[in-house]
């Protein structure tokens, strides 16, 4: 019996004819896809234009706009925003000399859009550049079939108990890796720091990382993933979802855990380094919480619930190896005396640039308590 895949009518077009005009010339002009964050602070757009030469550095790209009205960013009446470009990558999908830009988006007044969190991220990282904060986060997100449904779960009812799908392999083990390796090498083509990939403990779910990455970076980096993730799944005709909790019950949520250093950390007799910024988090619980997912962490609610390798949201918790603790120093960190730590609060759905920018602002900055300074002045 052949059971009918739940993938979308697109990915079923003839990729072969589509091929046939991928390899005609473009006589020297270039395609340059724009991409930011919309007003839901989760989805990415992109829109494409020509540049009559490849651009050589991100000051090659033009500012451009788009509807805002239709982004959930901008009222009708006054519906245009500003594309201002921030990161640039080589084009996987068109290949060379084509373009992605991930760019930061402006009110009409020049004012960054409530969903521009990379704004004030930038303004942190350059206060505590000398730090030197190196980042790399561990993506989480599941395969869903175009019906909603965990792709090659059941129709009806659910895969076996957890146990086997964790770094497993084998037909009856894991579901999409074809989806997994073609963002992998899509992500290196286009000068991603990607790091590495694993199936994860819940059956359709896997994770890549993304680092080591120094400030800024990070966010830009993590974001260009997330899209080029959701461009290989359209083209295989499945949705990729960060939400935290896909299904409910016995099965593992989705978290971007985040590990983190400073140079200091990082050299000789570091351990000091790395108890004290935990010092320092473990005072700021509720304000991390807050931004560590885009509802004020209504959504890591249902994750962070004590079980599933989660700590319990309420209380904070560190450890040394720990994987239900709220901060996880590796056992190696420990043996080792310097190193880094890992934040596993983070939803999937984080903003990566809120999650950077709390960790500086409590660790290198020592901001204290639910508010946040404003070093405009500086």
């Amino acid at each position: 019996r052949v059971v009918a895949m739940s993938v979308s009518h697109s990915s079923r077009l003839n990729k072969l004819v589509r091929e046939q005009y991928m390899r005609l010339p473009q006589d020297g002009r270039v395609q340059v896809t724009y991409v930011w964050i919309d007003g839901s602070g989760e989805g990415v757009r992109c829109k494409s234009r020509t540049l009559d030469k490849e651009p050589k550095s991100i000051e090659d790209v033009p500012e451009w706009n788009f509807d805002g009205s239709s982004t959930a960013q901008a009222e009708g009446s006054n519906s245009d925003m500003f594309l201002v470009p921030v990161c640039m990558f080589r084009d996987p999908f068109c290949l060379d000399p084509n373009k992605l830009v991930l760019c930061e988006v402006l009110k009409y007044n020049r004012k960054p859009a409530e969903t521009n969190l990379r704004h004030t991220c930038k303004k942190v990282m350059d206060l505590v550049k000398d730090s030197h904060p190196w980042f790399g986060m561990e993506q989480e997100y599941t395969l869903l079939g175009i019906n909603g449904h965990p792709y090659g779960w059941p129709d009806n009812g659910f895969p076996g108990p957890q146990g086997p799908y964790y770094c497993g392999v084998g037909a009856d083990k894991v579901y999409g890796r074809d989806i997994v390796e073609s963002h992998y090498k899509a992500c290196l083509y286009a000068g991603v720091k990607i790091c590495g990939t694993n199936a994860e403990v819940m059956p359709s779910q896997w994770e890549f990382q993304v680092g080591p990455c120094e400030g800024i970076e990070m966010g830009d980096h993590l974001w260009m993933a997330r899209f080029i993730l959701h461009r290989v799944c359209e083209d295989f005709g499945v949705v990729a979802t960060l939400d935290p909790k896909p299904m409910t019950g016995n099965w593992n949520g989705a978290g971007c855990h985040t590990n983190y250093s400073t140079e200091e950390m990082r050299r000789e007799g570091g351990l000091k380094h790395i108890e004290a910024a935990i010092e320092k988090l473990s005072k700021r619980h509720d304000y991390h919480i807050c931004v560590y997912d885009p509802r004020g962490g209504r959504d890591n609610s249902r994750r962070l619930t004590g079980h599933h390798e989660t700590s319990n949201i309420f209380e904070f918790s560190a450890g040394v190896a720990n994987r239900g603790a709220s901060i996880r120093i590796p056992r190696q960190v420990g043996q080792d005396g310097y190193g880094y730590f890992e934040d596993r609060r983070p939803a999937a759905n984080c903003d990566p640039y809120a999650v950077t920018e709390a960790i500086m602002r409590t660790t290198v900055l020592n901001e204290t308590g639910v508010e946040t300074k404003d070093y405009a002045g500086h």
